[in-house]
Formats: structure tokens, C-alpha cells, sequence
């Protein structure tokens, strides 16, 4: 389905951006990763990648919360793999505090990574999507994109955002044959999500699984998480011609969290 086309995921050296890179690579799309880690992991991962799916996989090591980061990850990945088709905005960080007591340097970079890093991807992404004649923009934003929580001022600034943005660009590009659209996950079962637990688990004295069930039902009617894969299978769809005419949307894959 995607096999003459480039992906960009950002994020994507794990969790959700990993399992986005992984199905876009499965339908064959060429990939440039990004992200932090230990440069030989970087390495394995990309090589192993690029060998399990037969596409070219790259990797650039852009730091997104800069001005210029943004840009020059989709200037290597044009460079590198010859297009920029499809733009995935996954990085993000997160931070926890009162708003009275939230770090102002916190909040600051919460907004350069989580929503400034959305606008910048796009501002770059879009000229060559446009000289094309189809692309496919795709912001991870959050369920707390559509509702809140307390102690993340932040993060729920930056994700409302993200979607206001999603909306703002899927109009000007409504007949351009590029499509925007944001994948509002709730919880998934990442690796820092793992450990999140399984450090739970270890401060009470129980198990991971009633930790599991314990931190999904604060916000979750269906006590199960989400996978990356599954993202990752919803990011296919968006990417396909069937999604063509979808654009704008806000989709929930929550577990019930914002029907409520």
C-alpha cells in the first residue's frame, strides 16, 4: 500500500512512535526514525527494521524542541529517502505538578516538544506534500487532547493544541489531496509505562496486575490497554485510500475514557 512512499515518525526509538514506524515499514513505506537512545540500540533497531520489512530505514537524531530541529529531521529524511509522504508528530514528554507550583522551565519545554515541534514538522512537511499531490499528516495527540486531568497543565495545553492545530491545517489542505489528522490514544502499554507499574507494584507490596487495573480505572471504563501496534494499525488506515476523505478528525482509541 505504501511501498513508493516516506514516512516520518518522530518518537519512534520506542513505544507508540516504535509501533507506528513498525506498521508503516509493514506496508512499505521507507522510514526515517527519530528519537533517544543509546546509538548502537538506535543502530540495531533500524537495521532490524529496514532487514524484517525490505525498506530503507534511516535515522536522524533531530532535537525537536529546538527551532530548527523540526525542519532539518524533514530536510534528512528528503535528503536520505527522497520524499517526505507521510508525517507522524509522536515525540512528547510530560511533567507533573500543580499549576502554582509548575515549573516554568517544564512548561516550556512540554510546549516546545509537545505542540511548537507539531507546528514546525508540518510547516517543513507540507510544501512537499503539496508538490506531490497527497500526503498524509498524523499527530498523536492524547485523550487529554479532549478532556483533562489535574497536575497537567502542560501537557493538557499542549495536546488541546495539538488538535487545533490537526483542524487548522486539515482545512487549508482540504483539497490538496493531504490529509491531517490526530490518533488520541489513553493509556498504552509502553515500556514507560511498564516500569511505571511495575514500580507501583513494588512501592505497595501487590502485582503488576492489580496495579494495571488500579491505573487504568482512574480514567478508564475498560480496563485494558492499548497497544502500540494498535496505533500503529489505525495509522495504516489513515494512510490508505480508503481514509482519503478523512481529515480533521480527532479519533479516541481510549477505552471508553473520554464517553464518559
Amino acid at each position: 500500500m505504501l511501498r513508493d512512499k516516506c514516512a516520518v515518525v518522530t518518537g519512534s526509538t520506542s513505544g507508540i512512535g516504535l509501533g507506528v514506524a513498525q506498521a508503516l515499514a509493514a506496508q512499505g513505506a521507507a522510514v526515517m526514525l527519530n528519537g533517544f537512545g543509546e546509538p548502537s540500540q538506535i543502530e540495531a533497531m533500524r537495521r532490524a527494521l529496514s532487514e524484517r520489512y525490505d525498506v530503507p530505514v534511516a535515522f536522524h537524531g533531530a532535537d525537536l524542541a529546538t527551532s530548527d530541529g523540526p525542519s532539518e529531521l524533514i530536510a534528512a529524511a528528503h535528503e536520505a529517502l527522497g520524499s517526505v509522504d507521510i508525517l507522524v508528530n509522536n515525540a512528547g514528554i510530560q511533567h507533573v505538578a500543580p499549576v502554582e507550583d509548575f515549573p516554568i522551565e517544564r512548561w516550556n519545554a512540554i510546549i516546545a516538544l509537545n505542540l511548537s515541534a507539531v507546528f514546525l514538522g508540518m510547516r517543513a512537511a507540507i510544501p512537499h506534500m503539496r508538490r506531490r499531490g497527497w500526503g498524509r499528516i498524523i499527530n498523536i495527540a492524547s485523550a487529554h487532547g479532549l478532556v483533562a486531568s489535574v497536575h497537567k497543565v502542560a501537557y493538557v495545553a499542549a495536546k488541546h493544541g495539538v488538535l487545533g492545530a490537526t483542524k487548522v491545517a486539515a482545512l487549508e489542505l482540504a483539497n490538496s489531496g493531504v490529509t491531517v489528522n490526530a490518533i488520541c490514544p489513553g493509556w498504552v502499554l509502553t515500556p514507560l509505562v511498564e516500569a511505571q507499574i511495575a514500580a507501583r507494584a513494588e512501592a505497595n507490596g501487590t502485582s503488576s496486575l492489580i496495579e494495571s487495573e488500579a491505573l487504568l480505572s482512574e480514567k478508564q471504563p475498560m480496563l485494558s490497554f492499548t497497544r502500540p501496534d494498535a496505533i500503529g494499525a489505525l495509522a495504516q488506515y489513515l494512510c490508505s485510500n480508503d481514509a482519503a476523505t478523512m481529515t480533521g478528525a480527532a479519533l479516541p482509541i481510549d477505552g471508553g475514557w473520554t464517553a464518559q
